[in-house]
């Protein structure tokens, strides 16, 4: 038999069988598919999924997860996904031990900084220096991420991202530029600034894979995140927003203006 990787839910449980399966419960033990007699097919209750390439399970699972080391002889296979119709539960991969399996930050995807819950720093040079940095490499952000990281890896901790702190980022930034600028604030002004920050996020989740060393549809130097400026920025509780004409920067449970102007790369 041979080895791979069995994703399931963070309490065992497989993630669509209906809860038919909890491989926490079956370490040592060997599970059955529930429609045993059923013809094999993938993305089909005929089989139980696992994967030779462990970040391949999120193909069929999301995080947070569980992760088993699974022994089996595959009925069916495709390049990602291999079906059985029983499996040899090995061992339960720690929580600790994902970030080396998977090869990028699994922690903090399951658990992403909130820019808005740091104490942000004084607006200062550097702070400027570094949102003019990310000003001119921003329109790539996205193309670039979606390029370099595999999707279903990338669709899962964009889901963690932005459930946990996109979202309610955006909308902080969004209530705050409102106020600021009342009724002047139209709908082609607000979906500028939800893009700016949409584009953060973008930013954000690239530097969780921080084993990849060329970035798509960029120049810069081997090893070196050309979106780092955002990212720095973020962890200083800092978010930019830009409405097609000014940018700002937002700090605070508020998402309060703590800067706002123009920069010589707009």
């Amino acid at each position: 038999m041979k080895t791979y990787y069995k994703g399931a839910k963070p309490n065992g449980w497989d993630f669509y069988t209906g809860e038919t399966i909890n491989y926490r419960e079956n370490i040592g033990k060997t599970v059955k598919v529930p429609k045993f007699d059923k013809e094999p097919e993938l993305c089909s209750d005929s089989v139980i999924h696992a994967s030779r390439n462990p970040n391949d399970i999120f193909v069929g699972c999301s995080i947070p997860c569980s992760v088993f080391i699974v022994k089996g002889d595959a009925v069916i296979e495709d390049g990602q996904k291999a079906g059985f119709k029983k499996l040899a539960i090995v061992e339960e991969i720690s929580q600790e031990q994902l970030e080396s399996l998977f090869g990028w930050r699994y922690l903090e995807s399951v658990n992403p900084i909130n820019p808005l819950k740091i104490v942000p720093s004084q607006i200062t040079s550097r702070q400027i220096e570094l949102l003019r940095n990310w000003a001119s490499v921003r329109d790539s952000v996205w193309a670039s991420v979606r390029a370099s990281v595999g999707a279903s890896v990338r669709d899962s901790v964009w889901a963690s991202v932005w459930d946990s702190v996109g979202a309610s980022v955006r909308d902080s930034v969004w209530a705050s530029v409102g106020a600021s600028v009342g009724d002047s604030v139209g709908d082609s002004v607000g979906a500028s600034v939800g893009a700016s920050v949409w584009d953060s996020v973008g930013a954000y989740i690239g530097s969780l894979f921080p084993k990849i060393e060329k970035w798509k549809y960029i120049k810069h130097k081997k090893g070196k995140y050309p979106f780092q400026s955002c990212v720095d920025l973020w962890k200083m509780g800092l978010v930019p927003s830009f409405d097609r004409n000014v940018w700002r920067l937002h700090g605070g449970e508020n998402a309060s203006i703590l800067w706002e102007g123009t920069l010589n790369n707009d």
